[in-house]
């Protein structure tokens, strides 16, 4: 009898994988401690901590007492693909006067099923909720678009962010027997609830093209130094969330989701071997962004993503070291070579007074650059989906084509093959230099004399041995 993923979700809820890892490093605990203690390898368990996989059965149960230490009794149970909202998706939702407002504390984690959310009941508001990205507006101030480097700054700005893209509550209009109670008049039917806007996949990647698509582009540009690289690596990014839609719709952060797409796809080192991407472009005029963009183009591309991700983008150090498929400990080393390589340039990054404030300075540096640079702009993302949709089926039928060929040659070489191996004939050829062949002799009178002599003679005796001759 197999036993659902809802249940064991349900009877072992199981905060976020970043606040997994949170807790597991907040209680000095190592990989190898945690798999160990479950009976697991440690690839499984930085896999659970990064959400690509999740525990099930015993070894959740094993997972869930590790963590009980210091899990909150209201954390969210584990999200997957296609078991609820998924991380990443805030509510937008406020109680209203009619509808009570429900206590945390009244709410068990037994209790707190996920819910199946088809990606076309996914509303665009609600996916790209998103943390704002400062690096990539160009017109918002930098000091006032970055939160501050405390965790308290960190979780202001995340509410201030939540709470700007919240839409407005959307009137609903009852009709007065539903909400009174009473019966309408007899003759004249009740007028019909007012049908609410049905938003499909297609206008929520719209939206969230839309809301990053531009900034993710200079960031990207920051990166690799190359202008059209950039855009190609956004773009292709993008294609693929919407090959995965199903997947990137229900994740926690849809734009991170394709942030880091879109770095691998910049990163790799196949296109030093194409010509248009194997040089650099034109660094800035300005003496200051000109030397600011040589040392992020010396730093080695790990340190230079950790660095933009941390100092550009904002993200908090777990959250760059999960992004990077790193520990954090190498990401904290990452950042503080990159910051050291910088300070050694710049004198004013070196004498900050503090770690928060050297954070603050080059955030502002790394904004101030990106918003100077003439990038391309992206296409519409209309144009977006549907150069991907060409693309995916253009390889479909390339393949399709390859293997019908594939099985048309493989039968003609069956049917035309031999079914047994055949010795060749060899052709024939003039033999030249060889002696006539020999053999015996015409017998002369004497030899036919002896001849006739030795068959009259008896066949046995010793005078069969010695013949007489006259």
């Amino acid at each position: 009898m197999t036993r659902s993923t809802t249940d064991e979700a349900a009877a072992e809820p199981l905060p976020s994988p970043k606040e997994r890892r949170r807790l597991r490093e907040a209680k000095s605990l190592s990989e190898d401690q945690v798999a160990a203690a479950v009976g697991v390898t440690r690839a499984t368990v930085r896999s659970w901590e990064t959400g690509r996989t999740s525990p099930r059965g015993r070894k959740r149960a094993l997972y869930a007492k590790v963590l009980a230490a210091e899990t909150n009794p209201g954390a969210e149970p584990d999200a997957s693909p296609g078991a609820g909202p998924g991380p990443g998706v805030e509510s937008v939702t406020e109680p209203t006067a009619t509808e009570p407002a429900v206590e945390p504390a009244a709410v068990k984690p037994a209790a707190v099923k996920p819910t199946t959310v088809k990606p076309a009941a996914v509303k665009p508001a609600a996916v790209v909720a998103v943390a704002t990205e400062p690096v990539v507006e160009p017109g918002a101030d930098s000091a006032d678009a970055r939160p501050a480097a405390n965790p308290a700054g960190r979780a202001a700005g995340k509410a201030s962010t939540k709470a700007a893209v919240r839409p407005a509550p959307h009137p609903v209009t009852r009709p007065e027997s539903v909400t009174t109670g009473a019966e309408p008049e007899r003759g004249l039917p009740a007028p019909p609830p007012p049908e609410e806007p049905d938003f499909s996949p297609a206008d929520a990647f719209d939206e969230l093209y839309a809301r990053t698509a531009p900034g993710l582009v200079r960031q990207t540009y920051l990166l690799t130094g190359r202008r059209a690289l950039a855009l190609e690596s956004v773009e292709r990014a993008f294609q693929l969330a919407w090959h995965r839609w199903p997947e990137v719709a229900v994740d926690r952060d849809p734009g991170g989701w394709v942030r880091a797409a879109a770095y691998e796809f910049a990163m790799s080192p196949w296109h030093r071997m194409r010509r248009t991407h194997r040089h650099p472009d034109a660094p800035p005029t300005e003496p200051g962004r000109r030397a600011l963009f040589d040392a992020l183009l010396d730093l080695p591309p790990a340190y230079r993503r950790t660095l933009l991700l941390y100092d550009g983008v904002g993200l908090d150090l777990p959250e760059t070291a999960a992004e990077t498929e790193a520990s954090t400990p190498a990401a904290a080393g990452r950042l503080m070579t990159a910051r050291a390589a910088l300070a050694e340039r710049f004198p004013e990054v070196a004498e900050a007074a503090s770690p928060a404030a050297q954070s603050a300075l080059l955030h502002e540096r790394l904004g101030g650059l990106a918003r100077a640079e003439n990038v391309p702009v992206p296409r519409p993302a209309e144009a977006v989906r549907t150069g991907g949709e060409n693309r995916a089926r253009l390889w479909t039928r390339a393949a399709i084509a390859g293997v019908a060929l594939l099985m048309v040659v493989t039968g003609l070489t069956l049917h035309t093959a031999p079914t047994h191996y055949e010795q060749p004939i060899s052709p024939a050829e003039r033999v030249g230099g060889v002696p006539p062949r020999g053999g015996p002799q015409q017998l002369t009178a004497q030899d036919l004399k002896l001849q006739r002599s030795l068959r009259e003679q008896v066949a046995h005796g010793p005078e069969r041995l010695v013949p007489e001759t006259r």
